[in-house]
């Protein structure tokens, strides 16, 4: 499939931040929410989402902490992305589909760009070279203190721990690449309070979402 226009059918709405933030919770809130409606949705992930992604995905978030330096973690997110969209993301979005997902480029910017020092405008390159200039019609950032959302994963268990062990000075400059990353364009930006009850979060995040259904009528901008 060729990269897609932007001007498609489907929607596409993105859930960021760090750790522990509840994003994943709030992705499935909005996905029942919607579906409850009778609309045509898809909840899926970054990285991952794919048959393919799902193998890169286990490189990315299991092993030890200094398994990848930050230039390979960039070119095995975008990589992971790609395959993503292409056989989740956009035949959905051709169908008129509201696609959630819970991380895209925006993580990318936030934990190779600020949490590792890699260039932001090499990082940019390397995705518009892979994906062109597809981006969300929204996105949020669920922000919370670095120290609330490691008392919250502090007892997870699993394996997929690679990002959760690194430092928390690495957690604190993530946090700030996706709040200067919000700040930069406001309109497709929502920065929402984490560390409220999740049914609080999931009002906002489904009036906000529903607002911009509305007032679209083709659902994609």
């Amino acid at each position: 499939m060729e990269l897609m226009d932007t001007a498609s059918s489907g929607l596409f709405i993105t859930l960021e931040g760090g750790e522990g933030c509840g994003k994943s919770t709030q992705a499935s809130l909005l996905g029942e929410a919607l579906t409850n409606l009778n609309m045509k949705v898809v909840v899926t992930r970054e990285p991952g989402g794919a048959p393919g992604a799902e193998i890169i995905r286990k490189l990315l978030v299991e092993g030890e902490l200094d398994r990848w330096d930050g230039l390979t973690e960039t070119l095995l997110h975008t990589a992971a992305r790609r395959n993503h969209l292409v056989n989740t993301v956009w035949p959905a979005m051709s169908l008129g589909t509201v696609v959630i997902c819970d991380r895209f480029f925006d993580s990318t910017l936030a934990y190779q760009g600020y949490g590792h020092g890699i260039d932001l405008d090499k990082i940019r390159a390397i995705h518009s070279a892979s994906i062109g200039n597809f981006a969300p019609a929204l996105t949020f950032i669920f922000d919370m203190p670095v120290e609330t959302a490691f008392q919250r994963i502090n007892s997870r268990a699993g394996t997929e721990l690679r990002y959760e062990n690194m430092n928390l000075e690495f957690h604190e400059r993530v946090r700030q690449g996706f709040l200067d990353t919000a700040s930069s364009k406001p309109n497709r930006y929502k920065v929402i309070n984490a560390s409220r009850e999740a049914s609080a979060i999931h009002l906002d995040v489904l009036s906000i979402v529903l607002g911009i259904l509305k007032n679209q009528e083709r659902g994609y901008e």
